[in-house]
C-alpha cells in the first residue's frame, strides 16, 4: 500500500508524492510516484508521462509521513478538560 508522503527537497518547495516504503537509514536514494504540487498541480520539472522517480538521499533534507483517514481513526488524542 503506497503512503503519501511530503518530500523536501534541497532549494525547492516541498511536494507530495507516494512511496512504497518509506527509505531504510542504509538508502542512498529514494524512489517516489505521482510527484505533485502540494495544491495538487503537477511539479514543473516532470516530463509529461513520466511518473516514477529517483533521488539521491543527499538532496533530501527530510520526508514528512502523511496519515490516512483509517490511521486517524486508530489514534487516541488526548485532551485536557478546561
Amino acid at each position: 500500500m503506497a503512503r503519501t508522503v511530503v518530500v523536501h527537497i534541497l532549494n525547492e518547495d516541498p511536494i507530495l508524492a507516494d512511496m512504497e516504503e518509506l527509505p531504510t537509514t542504509t538508502a542512498t536514494c529514494v524512489y517516489f510516484t505521482n510527484p505533485r504540487k502540494r495544491d495538487g498541480k503537477p511539479v514543473q520539472w516532470a516530463s509529461p508521462g513520466s511518473i516514477s522517480f529517483v533521488y539521491p538521499m543527499a538532496r533530501i533534507t527530510f520526508i514528512e509521513v502523511v496519515t490516512s483517514e483509517e490511521e486517524r481513526r486508530k489514534v487516541v488524542e488526548f485532551f485536557r478538560d478546561q
